[in-house]
């Protein structure tokens, strides 16, 4: 039997595996885990276990049964509602879920399929499944961005620590990938948070934007994260401007507001005053609790989806775009 068969040896390779299969595979394991990816978005921003309870009706709490959480099909047989109190499902979920899906298959499509066919099974897989965790992780990120203004920290960690334990299946080194890392996260934080916050009198780019880009450091060295720090405020400035054109304004995430709102009735309520002035100062430091010149709170444009989604081009693209785009800027 030729080595390349499925049961040539202790281990097939990638040539064992008809291309059809492997992508009908990725599809369906991108679906499964982009409606897992859906429970993270919702709850990591809300401190809620992603493992505990089950998957529950976000409007009336009721258990969501296993035939009606089938990814995309589910939503579109039940006409994007509840089956359990008829309200509306948002988009969102339906969206992310199809995203996962597709990702899935563009990760296949570019990063596993053009290997040699003698390469093992199972460094494919590793090349799969880690490029995966960094999309879909992203993905979750972008979206709890958009909405709460936060970029998860154990998001962050967990990428950085999986980007330089997988350094070998890219073209990198662990000294690299570590240098490029910490450099990136000092860069954002001593750049945009600290000289600019003296130079401007607030906040140019978050902690949370910093560890993101540590992120890209950690999984592509200095060129991948400077192509998403570029890549991406190209990203946010053309959308920002597409935003004013439709809608004339930005307006800020329903949730963030929310939010503020509440934490202000919390210190308001301390009863002691030197307490209460200490937590005040603490949040003057916060981003979302900034405010413009006549007191209100000031607009932001969240940058973690755009470093995301630049992370993802960069991952597909890789350094062809990198360098078509680093020496069109420099020209």
């Amino acid at each position: 039997m030729e080595p390349g068969s499925l049961f040539g040896g202790a281990v097939p390779d990638l040539g064992s595996f008809p291309p059809w299969l492997i992508r009908t595979f990725a599809v369906a394991f991108g679906l499964i885990w982009g409606s897992f990816l859906n429970v993270v978005i919702h709850r990591v921003p809300r401190g809620e276990s992603v493992v505990r309870p089950a998957s529950k009706c976000p409007h009336c709490g009721a258990p969501i049964r296993p035939w009606n959480n089938i990814p995309v099909l589910s939503w579109l047989l039940l006409r994007g509602k509840a089956s359990c109190c008829g309200r509306p499902i948002s988009p969102r979920y339906v969206l992310v879920e199809a995203a996962a899906g597709l990702i899935a298959l563009a990760i296949v499509e570019v990063l596993v399929l053009p290997l040699p066919h003698d390469t093992s099974v199972l460094r494919a897989t590793a090349v799969f499944l880690s490029s995966l965790a960094l999309s879909l992780s992203l993905t979750a990120v972008a979206f709890i961005d958009l909405e709460h203004m936060i970029v998860p920290d154990v998001i962050c960690y967990a990428l950085t620590i999986v980007g330089l334990g997988t350094f070998s299946l890219r073209d990198t080194s662990w000294q690299d990938a570590i240098v490029s890392a910490g450099a990136s996260f000092v860069f954002v934080w001593l750049v945009f948070g600290v000289l600019y916050r003296k130079l401007r009198g607030r906040t140019g780019m978050g902690l949370g934007d910093a560890k993101l880009l540590m992120v890209a450091g950690a999984w592509f060295g200095w060129k991948g994260a400077a192509f998403a720090l570029m890549a991406g405020a190209v990203q946010a400035t053309i959308a920002t401007v597409l935003v004013l054109i439709v809608r004339g304004r930005i307006e800020e995430p329903e949730a963030v507001t929310r939010e503020r709102h509440e934490i202000l009735e919390q210190v308001a309520a301390i009863e002691d005053p030197q307490e209460r002035a200490k937590v005040e100062q603490d949040l003057a430091a916060d981003p979302i609790f900034e405010t413009d010149s006549d007191g209100s709170a000031l607009v932001r444009i969240p940058f973690g989806p755009f470093l995301s989604l630049a992370m993802i081009e960069y991952l597909l693209v890789g350094d062809a775009l990198a360098d078509r785009y680093l020496g069109w800027l420099s020209s």
